[in-house]
């Protein structure tokens, strides 16, 4: 696996030996980042894996990410494929919904939100709940959720902008309704 485009263009990533993490392909990950366009502003990686959707969007443009997962081996994963990140960069091992309270008593909010969650687990659902509640995602902020094709995920209170479908994975990108 391979940083595509950008600054950190070309740089390998390393991946774990377990079915527990499923990174997102160069391919899909390509497709994702055209869909988005320019890139800039603050992102979180919700469910980080590898990194490399933050070190991707840092690698564009992105002037910092914050990647939580809740394994140990993905955290150390990260931080090893994050070693030459010159960007500023938060990385931690947590709930994502603990994550997500920390993150609004912070006062965080961000421009780009990955959710990339294990499939059939209704995880993406719960995460786009509380981010709409605790006011995480920046106005003109996007979101770009990863789910098997044939996964249903509830986006009340989002907007489906645009949506792919490559084999048995689904991206779809979102943006927050107006109130």
């Amino acid at each position: 696996m391979r940083i595509i485009s950008g600054k950190y263009k070309a740089k390998k990533l390393k991946t774990l030996k377990t079915n527990d993490t499923r990174p997102t392909s160069d391919k899909v990950r390509g497709s994702i980042f055209s869909m988005l366009g320019e890139i800039d502003g603050a992102v979180l990686d919700l469910f980080g894996g590898t990194g490399s959707l933050s070190v991707e969007a840092l690698s564009r443009g992105a002037e910092s990410a914050m990647i939580i997962d809740g394994a140990d081996d993905a955290v150390r994963l990260i931080r090893e494929n994050t070693s030459f990140v010159e960007e500023e960069l938060e990385i931690y091992r947590n709930d994502f919904r603990r994550a997500l309270k920390a993150m609004a008593k912070r006062d965080k909010s961000f421009d780009l939100i990955f959710l990339d969650p294990p499939y059939r687990k209704k995880l993406v659902d719960q995460s786009l709940h509380k981010i709409k509640e605790l006011k995480l995602l920046n106005p003109n902020g996007r979101i770009v959720v990863e789910t098997s094709k044939d996964e249903k995920v509830n986006i009340e209170g989002f907007t489906c902008v645009k949506e792919h479908t490559y084999g048995t994975i689904k991206v779809q990108l979102l943006i927050e309704d107006k109130e």
